[in-house]
C-alpha cells in the first residue's frame, strides 16, 4: 500500500497509477501507471507534478508527454570531464588551464560525478601539484579552475552543496613567488638586432612581441589577413585556431620600429594565410612549442628571461614615460583595473596607442641590406 494520492508499491518501488476519465481515454487509454523509483520523497513530489499535468490536460484535451516529465525528476549526473568540454564551449575561453586542472584532478580522484568530489579530493589535488614542484601560484590558479567548473555545474543541475575546492587553503602560498625579470634597454637592442640579422623567423618574434607587448600565442596564431602593413597595424582577434586569454585581448595595435620591420621579415617566410603556419595544426595553434624554442634562445642568451618577460618589461617602458593605465592595459590586454568606467566607451584610438608606443620604440632599426643600423624616427601615424 502508498500513502501517496494515486500510487501504489509493489517490491519497494513507487508507481504512478490513475484510471484515465472518460474524456481522455483516447489520449491515454483505459489507465496511467508510470514508475517512480524506489525514494519515497522523489515519488510523492513526481506523483504530485503528475497529477498537476494530466488535471490540465484532462481539462484542455490535449496530451502531455509524461515521459518528459518524468524525465525532468531523474537525477542528473554529470561527470567533471563533461561538464568542463560544457563550460568551456559557453565561456569561449582558452581551453589549457582548464584542461591541466580536469586531468590533475582525474588522476588522483577520477573524472566522476561532479557533486562526488570532496574535501579530500581538494587536498589530494593541491598536494599532487606541490608534489610535481609546481610553485603555490600554479596551484592557486588550477584550484580556482576546478572551482568554477564546479561552481557552473552545480548551478546547472541545481545541486546544494558546498563546493569543496573553495577556500583551499596551499601551503606556504606566495612565498616561493619570483618576481619575473625585466629586460634592459641594450638587452632589447641587441636581441632586435640579432633577431633581424639571422633572420630566423623564431628569432624575429622577439622585436615582434617587445615593441607590441602581445602574448606569444597572440602573435603565432595571426593570419596574415589580421596585419596591415600598408597602415603598420595589427589585429588582434579570435580564430578557429587560436581564442583569446579575455574579450580585453581582442584590439588592434600600431607596429613601430623594430616590431614593424620584424613583421615584415615574418610575412616574407608566412604562408598558407597564418604568420606560423609550422605552428598551425588541426587541433589548434601549437603557441607552446613557439614558446619553447623562442625560450630556449631567451634564456640562453639573457641569462634566463623569457618570452613572458617582454610582456613585464613593456608594462615597465609604459610606465616610465608615465602613459594613462587603461591605455597600458588596452595595449597588451590586460583586464582593466580602474574600476568599471574602465570599460565604458571604445577605449583609445589607434593614433594613440601609436603616439605611446613610439616613446617607448628603440633607437634604432636595422637597414634593410642588414649591414648599418639607421636612426629610426617614427613616422606620423595614419
Amino acid at each position: 500500500m502508498s500513502h501517496i494520492p494515486y500510487t501504489i508499491l509493489r517490491n519497494q518501488t513507487f508507481y504512478y497509477n490513475r484510471r484515465t476519465p472518460q474524456n481522455a481515454v483516447r489520449l491515454y487509454g483505459p489507465s496511467i501507471r508510470l514508475k517512480l523509483g524506489t525514494d519515497e520523497a522523489q515519488a510523492a513530489t513526481l506523483a504530485q507534478r503528475l497529477t498537476e499535468v494530466l488535471d490540465r490536460s484532462f481539462r484542455s484535451g490535449h496530451k502531455i508527454d509524461l515521459s518528459s516529465v518524468t524525465k525532468a525528476f531523474e537525477p542528473k549526473v554529470k561527470r567533471l570531464s563533461e561538464v568542463a568540454s560544457e563550460y568551456l564551449e559557453l565561456k569561449q575561453i582558452a581551453p589549457k588551464p582548464i584542461e591541466l586542472a580536469v586531468q590533475a584532478l582525474c588522476e588522483v580522484a577520477g573524472d566522476r560525478d561532479i557533486s562526488a568530489y570532496t574535501r579530500d579530493d581538494s587536498k589530494a589535488f593541491a598536494n599532487l601539484l606541490q608534489c610535481r614542484g609546481n610553485s603555490s601560484g600554479t596551484i592557486r590558479r588550477r584550484t580556482n579552475s576546478i572551482c568554477a567548473l564546479l561552481n557552473y555545474g552545480f548551478a546547472e543541475l541545481e545541486i546544494e552543496k558546498r563546493n569543496p575546492f573553495s577556500r583551499l587553503i596551499i601551503k606556504n602560498e606566495g612565498q616561493d613567488r619570483k618576481k619575473r625579470g625585466t629586460f634592459t634597454k641594450e638587452q632589447l637592442q641587441q636581441g632586435y638586432e640579432e633577431a633581424l640579422s639571422s633572420q630566423s623567423s623564431i628569432r624575429l618574434l622577439m622585436p615582434i612581441l617587445g615593441e607590441t607587448g602581445c602574448r606569444l600565442g597572440e602573435v603565432v596564431g595571426l593570419r596574415v589577413e589580421d596585419i596591415d602593413l600598408d597602415q603598420e597595424v595589427i589585429h588582434i582577434r579570435p580564430n578557429p585556431m587560436r581564442r583569446l586569454k579575455t574579450t580585453g585581448s581582442e584590439r588592434s595595435l600600431p607596429l613601430v620600429g623594430y616590431g614593424l620591420e620584424a613583421m615584415r621579415e615574418a610575412l616574407r617566410q608566412s604562408g598558407d594565410g597564418w604568420l606560423y603556419p609550422r605552428y598551425i595544426h588541426e587541433d589548434g595553434c601549437r603557441a607552446t612549442h613557439a614558446s619553447n624554442a623562442l625560450n630556449k634562445w631567451l634564456k640562453a642568451r639573457f641569462d634566463g628571461l623569457t618570452a613572458h618577460s617582454l610582456r613585464h618589461t613593456m608594462r615597465d617602458r609604459l610606465r616610465e614615460v608615465e602613459a594613462p593605465l587603461e591605455l597600458i592595459d588596452q595595449i597588451g590586454g590586460w583586464s582593466a583595473v580602474g574600476g568599471v568606467g574602465a570599460s565604458y566607451g571604445q577605449g583609445y584610438k589607434l593614433h594613440n596607442l601609436h603616439s605611446w608606443l613610439s616613446k617607448v620604440a628603440m633607437d634604432y632599426v636595422l637597414s634593410p641590406n642588414r649591414n648599418q643600423c639607421l636612426g629610426y624616427q617614427a613616422k606620423p601615424f595614419r
